[in-house]
Formats: C-alpha cells, sequence, structure tokens
C-alpha cells in the first residue's frame, strides 16, 4: 500500500515528467481532477497536493473555472539545471551529448585550517583530493577540483571517479544525496585552467561551487566547477512567493 505522502510525489513526479517531455503542450491545460483521480486511484485533495507542488515550481497556473495550464518552457540543450543536482553524465544524457570524464590527479589529504575555511570539512578530515577534467563532444569544458570524504566512500578509486560518482554513490553505496548549496562566480582563469581547457580569446572561468549533503546530514563533497565561459548556461524556473508587509 502506498502512504499519501508517497502517493502525492509519486504523481507529481509524473506530471513534471510529463510537463518537461512535452507530452502535456505548453500553454495548453492538464487532464482535469476527475481524470487524474481515475488515472492513479487516489483523492482528490492527493491529486491537488501534486498539482499545488507543480504551481510552487513553476511549471504550471491554475486559471479558477479554465483548469489547469503548462507554463513550462523546456530547458535549453546547452543548459545546466538550477533546481536539482544532477551529475554531468546525466546532463549530457539529458541534453543528448557525448561526455567522458577524464581523472588527472587523485590524491589521499587530511583537510588542514585554510582548506577546512574553503570548503567546510572539520580539520583533520580524511578526504580524497580529485581533479577531473569533462569532455562534451570531444572537446573538454570543465575542469573539476573535488575534495571528497574518505569515510563516506572509502573504496573509491580513479576508476569509479572517471564514471559517474554519483551513481556509484547511490546505487552501489546506497547513500542518499538529498541536498546542495551552490555559489556560482565568474574568476580569473588559473594556469591549471588553461592547461587543461582551451579558452582561445577568453581570460577567464565560470566557475560552480558545490557542497553536497547526504540523508545523515553529512556534506561529503565540495567541488568547484570551472566551466568554458563560452558554453556556460544555467537556466532556472524562478516563482515569485508574496512578500508579506511587517
Amino acid at each position: 500500500m502506498v502512504l499519501a505522502a508517497q502517493k502525492f510525489l509519486q504523481i507529481y513526479s509524473v506530471l513534471k515528467a510529463r510537463v518537461e517531455s512535452g507530452e502535456y503542450p505548453v500553454g495548453q491545460l492538464l487532464p482535469s481532477e476527475n481524470t487524474l483521480i481515475t488515472e492513479f486511484h487516489c483523492s482528490r485533495n492527493t491529486v491537488r497536493r501534486a498539482i499545488g507542488e507543480l504551481v510552487r515550481d513553476g511549471y504550471v497556473q491554475t486559471r479558477q473555472g479554465w483548469g489547469v495550464c503548462n507554463i513550462f518552457h523546456p530547458i535549453e540543450q546547452t543548459s545546466y539545471t538550477m533546481g536539482t543536482i544532477e551529475s554531468f553524465r546525466e546532463t549530457a544524457r539529458r541534453t543528448g551529448q557525448k561526455s567522458t570524464t577524464r581523472v588527472e590527479s587523485f590524491t589521499r589529504i587530511l583537510a588542514d585550517q585554510a582548506l577546512a575555511n574553503q570548503t567546510g570539512f572539520p580539520v583533520g578530515t580524511p578526504l580524497f583530493c580529485l581533479w577531473r577534467i569533462h569532455d562534451l563532444n570531444g572537446r573538454p569544458i570543465i575542469f573539476n577540483i573535488s575534495y571528497l570524504r574518505e569515510d563516506c566512500m572509502p573504496h573509491l578509486t580513479p576508476e569509479i571517479a572517471s564514471e559517474s560518482l554519483y551513481r556509484y554513490l547511490e546505487e552501489e553505496l546506497g547513500m542518499v544525496i538529498v541536498t546542495s548549496k551552490r555559489t556560482i562566480t565568474v574568476e580569473p582563469a588559473t594556469d591549471l585552467d588553461r592547461r587543461w581547457i582551451d579558452l582561445g580569446q577568453y581570460n577567464c572561468m565560470a566557475v560552480v561551487t558545490n557542497q553536497a549533503y547526504n540523508s545523515q546530514g553529512v556534506m561529503f563533497e565540495y567541488t568547484q566547477s570551472r566551466h568554458h565561459p563560452a558554453i556556460f548556461r544555467f537556466q532556472d524556473n524562478a516563482v515569485r512567493r508574496p512578500v508579506q508587509d511587517l
């Protein structure tokens, strides 16, 4: 038996996928509440909770007397997403592009005070320090510098890191990746950036700093993803929240 909370999330996920895939075209109405109730074998309240989440996330808009309208515009093929945690390989698969990852450095270190201040890991934390180059369609476009908690993935190897790290953590280690905190900046290109990435006329990198947390509340990853500025693009689906007067 599916719990009510799980049911509404299940319906939300199905409807969200249909909206994103274009099965429900932009500007058109979603099926009626009664149709969805029949399809998903659930209560009206469960359907409304799922629709409410879609409204909150900016996918649909309710129109009184009409129904629920799809207002989602598909993510551009070259764009990364802001609202979800998506690996480089998953992004490439979603956008229909060919990706490869090369590990250029794989070492074990202990977090000193400077690294603790930078990353948020406690001083003395055993870490894997990992340098990776991400190629898209045969072109190197991202230089990743990652610090990973060794106690969260003690058997990590360069071979594993050259595949999908998140797939390994989730499917083989059973880790539940919950959230990440991201900061996006534009920074001068370093000698290391130029060593791995052909910047041409550019003298800067788009840098996404990511701190990822698992379901135990443990920060297991700190990564700087240094992107070629010519192809860097993040796309978000923003919703305005009502502001209460003070």
